[in-house]
């Protein structure tokens, strides 16, 4: 019994140590606590939705989505072939051009209006605190953080793994001139050795004017954070971007609700609503959308133009690797919106955008 009382406490220990590693970050703390706690959506000692967002729905239970994953997951979760990729140079894009380039999952560029902007990259080839675990598909790797110019704005919607890559954002450290988040995100960054005068922390419905060519705007999600045991110590949140030539609404994580038709009455219509489109399963339908589900916030939003990411890099579900977009482009028939499906790395140019071919077919 002592032999095994000493097992247990040595892997109590060893696990507490290693919850102090650095890609863990940091709690909010001091001033920044203080300003959290101000917050309206700040209650009971944490953050909380608008609407009451359980983590799994009703009748599920943590038991079953583990059995699930151990012994239900689709064999097509993760695909056996490379994904099509194209890679260009972002050095010696036309300054004059407005484009984005998806990288995967739910991390891409724009340079819009003369602004070079970057969204919750993950280049380090995982998903997960614990390196070899939630690997990349092949072939989706084809850009690092040496292929990115200087970064105007650096937008982090929340600080899951998979949205705030702790190797990705240290390296890009000397590339970053501000970084705009939500209220608490900012203490993983200083632990990292951001400085807090470049980065803007924000709540729910708040206005930031960055320069005399963009206007932001942070508007809710249904989601929830935290890199530990502890849950929603920093906001989760959406960004509504404003420019001369086009509105584009941001998504970060949310399950549906009527936050997506109150943002689209009061910010829409869109001309690019880029939203997440994978990773969802009925038992946490609340804080993922569904793929139909994806459609309907798109038209709540009034987006005339629809990118649907947050798939395609990494297999954090039990669905087949390719199934939301098919699910998505199916119900998007005889919706009034144009759904563009670049392939990673490919210029989606946003004066004209086009949709590119079914390029996830024939990929096994």
């Amino acid at each position: 019994m002592i032999f095994l009382f000493s097992i247990f406490l040595l892997f109590i220990l060893a696990s507490l140590l290693f919850l102090r590693a650095p890609q863990f970050g940091r709690l909010p703390s001091g001033k920044r606590l203080e300003l959290i706690k101000k917050s309206r959506n700040y209650r009971n000692g944490k953050f909380q939705n608008i609407s009451p967002t359980p983590a799994l729905t009703e009748g599920s239970t943590y038991a079953t989505v583990i059995r699930k994953f151990i012994f239900g997951k689709s064999k097509r979760g993760i695909p056996a072939e490379k994904v099509p990729s194209k890679k260009c140079d972002l050095l010696q894009l036309g300054a004059a051009e407005n484009v984005l380039i998806w990288f995967g999952h739910s991390s891409y560029f724009l340079q819009l209006d003369g602004n070079k902007i970057l969204v919750d990259p993950v280049f380090s080839g995982s998903a997960s605190p614990v390196k070899f675990t939630t690997r990349s598909f092949k072939g989706t790797d084809v850009y690092t953080t040496d292929d990115l110019p200087i970064i105007d704005y650096l937008f982090i919607s929340h600080d899951h793994y998979d949205h705030l890559d702790y190797e990705t954002i240290v390296a890009l450290k000397p590339k970053v001139k501000k970084v705009i988040t939500g209220l608490g995100v900012g203490a993983h960054l200083e632990r990292w050795g951001y400085d807090a005068g470049n980065i803007i922390e924000k709540d729910w419905d708040e206005t930031e004017i960055l320069d005399e060519n963009l206007v932001i705007h942070t508007v809710p999600a249904r989601h929830f954070s935290g890199r530990g045991f502890k849950r929603n110590n920093s906001l989760w949140l959406s960004f509504v971007l404003i420019m001369p030539t086009q509105k584009i609404f941001i998504g970060g994580d949310s399950g549906y609700d009527q936050h997506f038709k109150l943002i689209g009455e009061k910010f829409g219509p869109f001309d690019l609503v880029i939203l997440e489109n994978g990773q969802y399963n009925e038992q946490w339908r609340y804080i993922h959308m569904m793929p139909e589900e994806v459609v309907q916030a798109a038209v709540d939003l009034k987006a005339k133009v629809l990118l649907p990411v947050h798939w395609g890099k990494f297999s954090l579900s039990l669905h087949a690797w390719d199934e939301p977009i098919k699910r998505l482009t199916s119900a998007a028939k005889n919706r009034d919106i144009l759904i563009v499906h670049p392939i990673i790395g490919e210029p989606l140019y946003l004066k004209n955008p086009t949709s590119s071919t079914a390029w996830w077919e024939g990929v096994s």
